[in-house]
Order: structure tokens, then sequence, then C-alpha cells
């Protein structure tokens, strides 16, 4: 387990055992996600075409979430049938060199800068350490402060469907507390 001044060699988090996990760290990451969608939209009547439009949509945050870092890739369908992109959450390492990591207080400046006024963004205590918030309509990030100054892990939440207020909206800050360093 770390200290707040050693890095943490890996984090647990508590994800509802209905959310499909994509590993993003293994070649075989689009098998899994088409598996998903194919198994989502699989006697559904939902379209080949939009079936083929969230594979894509998927496939491309998967790939561009790849580039910069991402781990993991849950998804969870929201609507009955399939017909819509499902909930997500994409859990990505963004590291620095140990001590450059930017403090929250500061990070959340800089993201409130560029995000503007459409998003609610504040630090809170997560049972981990200080964390930087963004909310939108529809989507849910947390900026987890890593010990040892070695950056931040980034759980990003989306919710196209039914938005970060109420229920989901609950769960995705919940999934968000449970997270611990080990």
């Amino acid at each position: 387990m770390s200290t707040a001044t050693t890095p943490p060699s890996d984090y647990r988090i508590l994800v509802p055992r209905d959310w499909f996990r994509v590993d993003l760290t293994h070649e075989r990451w689009r098998r899994q996600l088409k598996t998903f969608v194919d198994k989502e939209s699989a006697g559904s009547g939902v379209p080949a075409e939009v079936a083929r439009s969230i594979w894509t949509t998927l496939r491309n945050t998967a790939e561009v979430g790849v580039a910069q870092g991402a781990l993991e890739f849950f998804l969870k369908t929201e609507s009955p049938g399939g017909s819509a992109l499902p909930a997500s959450l994409l859990i990505s390492l963004a590291q620095t060199p140990r001590g450059l990591a930017p403090e929250a207080d500061e990070f959340a400046r800089a993201l409130a800068q560029r995000m503007g006024p459409d998003a609610a963004v504040d630090v809170i205590e997560l049972p981990v350490g200080r964390t930087v918030r963004v909310i939108t309509k529809t989507t849910m990030d947390f900026h987890v402060h890593m010990p040892g100054g070695v950056g931040y892990l980034h759980l990003a939440f989306s919710t196209p469907l039914s938005g970060t207020e109420g229920p989901m909206g609950e769960l995705c800050d919940a999934i968000a507390h449970s997270l611990r360093w080990v």
C-alpha cells in the first residue's frame, strides 16, 4: 500500500458486475469491444448501421484513450435494446516525472479555464486523496492526484443517455469513491 510520498504500484476500483470490462493494455481489446456491441445488439432489433455506428464511436474512443495512456474501458448499456451509446468509464494514467505533477488546486484552475462555463470544476477529497472533479451534463471526470507526485489517474465517466444528475451520476460518484491504491 502506498503512503503520501510513495507512488502506488496499482489501483483497485469497484465497478458493478453488469458493466462490461475491456482491458486496453492487451491487443485483444478490439475483439472485446466488438463482443460487447454484438451482445448488446443481438436480438434487439437494432439496425446494423446503428450497431456499426456505436462500434465505431466506442472503437475511436478507445483508440484515442490508448494513445493517451488508457488502461481500462467499462461499458453499461442504459437503453433497452442497446440502440444508444452506453454509459462508460475510461481509466487512464497520466504519469509525470516525480514531483512535477501540478497540485490539485493549480490543476483545477487550469481545467476550469480550458473547460469554460458549461463545466463545474472543483477539488474534492476522495479516500485516496485530493481529486479534481469536472462535471458537465453528460460527463463526470475525476483526476486523482497520485501519491509521490507522479501524475494523475483519470476516471472519465460518460453518461450520454441519463446525464450526470440522478442515479447514474450518483453511481459514477460512488465508483470514484471506491478507488484505492495498492
